[in-house]
């Protein structure tokens, strides 16, 4: 199926015979891996936000939508909005580089995980290797 989707991309825009289309791909295989990654920390959060509701004899999230069950999509819009305060000292740059540096080395490790037929970013002989390297970057 995945390989019927990249071939009818190369058709379809026939222009795209260089390496563009490849990085296109790669793009469409990136949010295809973290989107749904990120839908699911989401909902965990969320999950994890009623039990402990339940264990302390509260109800829980259940304002935003039918249960809470739009609540985080109401936290991103939230943090989404809300205003950065930077220390007063710090380096700007290390100081929004640092989330971004604990997030990469999380998401580049499904690069080499094979989630279908032909669907996977990047096809290491050294997938282990890869995935024990990158996961003592995040460290």
């Amino acid at each position: 199926m995945w390989q019927s989707f990249v071939d009818s991309i190369h058709q379809l825009i026939p222009w795209f015979d260089g390496g563009l289309a490849d990085i296109v791909i790669i793009l469409i295989k990136g949010v295809a891996l973290i989107l749904p990654l990120i839908i699911m920390m989401a909902y965990m959060t969320y999950a994890e936000r009623k039990v402990i509701g339940f264990m302390q004899l509260r109800i829980g999230p259940n304002r935003v939508g039918p249960f809470g069950l739009l609540q985080p999509f109401a936290d991103v819009f939230k943090m989404m909005f809300k205003e950065i305060i930077f220390p007063s000292k710090s380096n700007i740059y290390l100081f929004l580089l640092a989330p971004v540096l604990a997030f990469v080395p999380a998401v580049a490790v499904w690069a080499v995980v094979p989630l279908g037929e032909g669907f996977y970013i990047a096809n290491l002989d050294v997938s282990l290797l890869y995935v024990m390297a990158i996961g003592s970057v995040g460290v």
